[in-house]
């Protein structure tokens, strides 16, 4: 009799912390997190596009260096841009570094692309116009810089290459992955909880008196010898 209360007892403990369950709220919380995630863009492909804009600043900051230390950022901007040459000029890698920003930001921030064309196209004419550029030009004569601005800028594209195909896709890849399991498990969720259960609902009938006073005088009855 006690182990079949205590288990009526514990059954109803159960089934009123299910009830306690709101998948109501549950289901809000997605579709909150549903619509965070259509209006802006992941923290890991936030710190790729200010990785792109560094790559931009900081290449601009090297040129006007090298513009200032070769005689003056007027003089040398005259001779670098309006009397441009190949051979001689950083113009151009500024000009590639513009490419860069423009396209990888166009492409990962305001289209919100999930493929790796866009940075593999922006890495491969990079990288040939470097190495064509070292090997025709006389940027090698020209000091320190003639090595620093292509080594730097040859270097900051692969750097961007590998955080957004190591990093920035996978890492959304297994976020979108993580948002559908959960969205599957609102959707087979209870649409309504159940209200409150009351004690009546495990009513637990008393057992039964074995022998009643009626059951003993049959017995007596049946037991008398028949003379």
């Amino acid at each position: 009799m006690d182990s079949v209360l205590s288990s009526s007892h514990d059954s109803r403990a159960t089934l009123r912390g299910l009830a306690s369950i709101n998948p109501g709220s549950f289901s809000a919380r997605v579709e909150s997190y549903e619509a965070g995630e259509k209006k802006c863009i992941s923290d890991v492909r936030r710190t790729f596009c200010l990785f792109v804009t560094f790559d931009l600043l900081f290449i601009t900051l090297l040129w006007i260096i090298e513009l200032n230390v070769n005689g003056g950022i007027q003089e040398q901007l005259n001779k670098e841009v309006l009397h441009y040459d190949y051979h001689a000029s950083f113009f151009d890698i500024f000009i590639l570094a513009v490419f860069r920003f423009a396209a990888l930001i166009l492409a990962y921030a305001v289209c919100k692309l999930r493929h790796w064309w866009a940075i593999a196209i922006t890495t491969a004419v990079t990288s040939a116009f470097l190495i064509a550029k070292v090997i025709l030009s006389k940027l090698l004569s020209q000091g320190a810089f003639g090595y620093l601005l292509p080594i730097i800028s040859f270097i900051l594209a692969w750097i961007e290459t590998w955080f957004l195909d190591f990093k920035v896709l996978p890492q959304e890849a297994e976020d979108e992955n993580r948002l559908l399991s959960v969205t599957d498990t609102s959707e087979r969720a209870p649409l309504m909880h159940p209200g409150p259960l009351s004690d009546g609902q495990f009513y637990s009938p008393p057992e039964s008196v074995a022998d009643s006073d009626e059951d003993i005088e049959e017995k007596h009855d049946h037991e008398k010898p028949v003379i």
